[in-house]
């Protein structure tokens, strides 16, 4: 075939064209490539930021949880924050420090350096009544506001995130409930018993009834709720009425055996009755150690302690009697002592007219034993008080007189110090006796606001306490290792206390107090794996008996508080020849639900609620 001239032409202009094309989708796919990658290294770059950026949140967060809880541990003493804030321009630089507990502190967290410090928002405390439906509602707290503020920096210097939360430190005093444990809780009352006040348990709650229980107050459970008792794993169908919270509504009116309570079994109470509620932070049960740094100890307006050597005689180094006043950081002090040892006054229950005395009489069929007593009678003492104040001669701490409101009242502390003071079982004791009016007799006497009796060791309170026969009583707590109740008829010199139990025979007593010890647990442990074992008694055998109270009533007023087991009287709860239980007239002291009414240095819970998160990243 004859190639013309045009048609050379023709297929020269086509290729060029192809070669045109070709060098087009060339320099397209190239650019699409540079887009690709520059596309890729924007994405990697904006992941690598956004990773940063998450992980620098994360170390913030971090930041702030330990602000807030170093807020919280302050607060379960009895102190509080202070100090003064870094300002808010470049904060934490240089000596833009701050101080005290706001002031700046840095970390390092996941590679990441986090600079956090305190904001206290003007008109801190606020007097509250929890809201209802919230944990707790109803109750008086002091509420405490604080911003906490955590900003975390790359290794370069970048910020990354910054954080804020607004938080409310709440002190709720734990004598606001009829019953508040910090382990498992059984209630099994033998006669109809009524609890007007709130009921709490970092535990498991076990309610059974031998005739009726019912509860009014709101009750709160870390753990599980068990309708039955916990020991033998029994339950019976007698009436336990928790509130929705105006009506009374059963609690599995029908069960043969302990039983599980179920969440869909609560949910008619509308928030009455919660399970599984946080763990709220208590004090220890060493914190009303007797040493310089426990809060009681150190808050007291007088310390009194008996010292004694081995097997059981005075210590007499510093006082004949071996019964000294202390100053807070535990050295003696021998003017007060001397002042105490001098009174005199008509009308004592102890020899010589004494407001305090040494015994080795009583003897407790519980712990089996004769247990050395530092016998205090409350009435004399406040005499004594008030005597020598008069004269310008002050036994209280810092000159302070029975009127003194620095805790909200008077905190008595006594003790006993001696070889065996450290063992699981002491034999040693302290007595209040003549505590019926909790006011000095002499005429014109400074009035007594409040009082809070405190001790590390086993507690005895003989006859009435806190019952006027006019009048109304005092706001008063009972704090010990453990309480026990001796009627109006116990003896005062204790000479049946050793005898059968035939012999020990109560009359009916009044205690108006509220009350913080130590009580035995049910089984080895805490929880389902405890039950069984030995039975501690129930709430209903919270004070230990020594009488046989048949057809005798014991009236209760107040709020019970048991944080631990016992650390010096550790026998278990049993009957045989050591008691017969009383009628119980007990209820929860409603008087406790205005805070001017609590009782001086009232133990308190802390929870902290957050208000608002604020994040603000860096990207």
């Amino acid at each position: 075939m004859e190639v013309t001239r045009s048609m050379f032409k023709a297929n020269r202009n086509n290729c060029g064209f192809v070669l045109v094309t070709t060098m087009l989708l060339a320099g397209l796919i190239a650019l699409f490539i540079t887009a690709y990658q520059e596309l890729s290294h924007l994405e990697l770059s904006s992941v690598k930021s956004t990773n940063n950026s998450i992980n620098g949140f994360y170390a913030a967060e971090a930041g702030l949880n330990l602000r807030a809880n170093q807020i919280r541990a302050i607060f379960n003493g009895y102190n509080q924050p202070s100090g003064v804030s870094p300002s808010t321009d470049t904060p934490c630089i240089g000596t833009n420090l701050g101080s005290g507990t706001y002031k700046c502190q840095i970390y390092t967290i996941n590679n990441r350096e986090v600079r956090t410090y305190i904001v206290e928002p003007a008109g801190n405390p606020i007097d509250i009544k929890i809201p209802s439906g919230e944990k707790y509602s109803g109750l008086s707290a002091q509420e405490y506001r604080y911003i906490a503020i955590s900003e975390a920096y790359s290794t370069q210097g970048e910020l990354e995130a910054k954080l804020e939360l607004t938080f409310r430190s709440r002190l709720v005093p734990m004598f606001q409930f009829a019953a508040f444990y910090n382990k498992d809780l059984e209630i099994l009352p033998g006669p109809d018993m009524t609890l007007s006040g709130p009921v709490h348990t970092n535990g498991d709650l076990y309610l059974n009834a031998n005739s009726s229980l019912s509860i009014k107050g709101q009750v709160t459970v870390a753990g599980d709720i068990y309708r039955g008792r916990k020991n033998n794993v029994v339950c019976n169908s007698n009436n336990v009425y928790l509130y929705n919270p105006l009506s009374a509504i059963p609690l599995i009116p029908t069960c043969s055996s302990t039983t599980l309570v179920k969440t869909s079994q609560i949910t008619p109470y509308n928030g009455q009755v919660q399970n599984d509620v946080p763990i709220v932070v208590v004090p220890e049960p060493e914190d009303i150690g007797s040493q310089a740094g426990k809060g009681y100890w150190d808050n007291a307006d007088l310390r009194i302690v008996l010292r004694l050597r081995s097997g059981s005689t005075v210590d007499n180094t510093n006082h004949s009697t071996g019964i000294e006043v202390l100053n807070k950081d535990m050295s003696y002090n021998s003017t007060k002592t001397n002042l105490l040892h001098s009174c005199s006054i008509t009308g004592s229950t102890l020899a010589g007219n004494k407001a305090i005395q040494a015994r080795s009489t009583l003897y407790d069929y519980r712990e089996v034993g004769i247990i050395k007593t530092l016998e205090i009678d409350l009435k004399t003492l406040l005499n004594c008080i008030e005597q020598n104040s008069r004269l310008g001669n002050y036994i209280l701490e810092s000159n302070r007189i029975l009127s003194d409101d620095t805790q909200g009242g008077l905190v008595l502390y006594f003790t006993v110090w001696g070889p065996d003071q450290n063992k699981a079982k002491t034999f040693y004791g302290v007595r209040l006796r003549n505590g019926q009016n909790l006011q000095s007799s002499i005429s014109g006497a400074k009035v007594v606001k409040g009082m809070t009796v405190a001790t590390d060791q086993a507690l005895y309170v003989m006859g009435d306490y806190n019952n006027p026969t006019s009048g109304t009583h005092l706001p008063a707590a009972l704090i010990a290792d453990t309480l026990s109740i001796l009627s109006n008829a116990w003896p005062s010199v204790d000479y049946s206390s050793s005898t059968g139990l035939s012999s020990r025979n109560a009359s009916n007593t009044t205690v108006k107090a509220a009350v913080m010890a130590a009580t035995t647990t049910t089984g080895n442990q805490e929880g389902v794996g405890g039950q069984g074992g030995d039975y501690n008694g129930g709430l209903e055998n919270y004070p230990r008996f020594l009488e046989r109270w048949t057809s005798k009533t014991l009236t209760y007023l107040g709020s019970f508080v048991s944080l631990n087991n016992p650390l010096k009287t550790n026998s278990s709860w049993g009957l045989g020849n050591v008691y017969a239980a009383p009628n119980r007239d007990w209820d929860y002291d409603t008087r406790f639900n205005v805070a001017s009414n609590l009782p001086p240095l009232s133990p308190r819970f802390v929870y902290l609620r957050q208000e608002l998160f604020v994040r603000d990243f860096d990207d």
